[in-house]
């Protein structure tokens, strides 16, 4: 399978309405040019999942400025002003997870797992709307796992059976999101031949990546 694709053709597989997922921790290990091409699609209903809401200019951020997303599900927005803007005016539904919590729910969603137990949000308005589970006298929250239609991720190094290598800490979300989306597409900042990276620095194997994008040979 050649999982090769243009830009054209990795943002048509984004519908309206799609739950997406983005790679990154403040913009960093954000497939910036797939953002890009999305924000030109004009694609909307959007939901998004990850780390916060990007910078104005940057990363996510961008998408939130166009008005893409209907929702936003992630740790923190305050690095951009707008997407607090749309919280507070009620034009976006923005639901806040604690850090932690978040990155359980979307690899419990890669891993099959039916949610996971955490006591970080009780006595809080996290835990509203939850299950509690007592276990040996102590009370947890249920929280339910996290998947995507599509899941936009950025690597530095990815050969073209889809094994990925990151750099530095742009790794972040983008490993588990890999995992727990129907559909994995992969930025490449340099794409090699199959066999050309070190087996043991694969950091996610080729087989939770569904197609890759040349990202112009930024990195790596």
């Amino acid at each position: 399978m050649n999982k090769l694709i243009s830009m054209v053709e990795a943002i048509s597989l984004v519908k309206d309405g799609d739950t997406i997922m983005v790679g990154g921790f403040m913009a960093n290990g954000t497939p910036e040019h797939l953002v890009d091409a999305l924000v030109a699609s004009g694609k909307k209903n959007l939901t998004l999942i990850c780390n916060d809401a990007g910078l104005a200019d940057k990363g996510v951020g961008k998408l939130v400025v166009n008005k893409q997303f209907k929702k936003i599900i992630a740790s923190h927005i305050g690095l951009n002003k707008e997407a607090g803007r749309q919280m507070s005016d009620g034009e976006t539904e923005v639901v806040l997870v604690p850090q932690g919590t978040l990155v359980e729910q979307i690899r419990a969603a890669g891993y099959g797992l039916g949610g996971v137990l955490t006591r970080t949000g009780l006595g809080t308005l996290v835990e509203v709307g939850k299950e509690k589970i007592n276990i040996d006298g102590v009370d947890y929250l249920l929280e339910k796992p996290l998947s995507a239609d599509i899941a936009l991720l950025y690597a530095a190094k990815v050969d073209k059976a889809g094994n990925i290598v990151y750099q530095g800490s742009e790794n972040n979300f983008n490993h588990v999101m890999a995992a727990s989306a129907k559909v994995t597409i992969v930025e490449a900042g340099r794409v090699y031949e199959s066999g050309m990276l070190c087996p043991n620095a694969v950091m996610t194997p080729g087989i939770f990546v569904n197609y890759i994008v040349d990202g112009g040979g930024l990195d790596g």
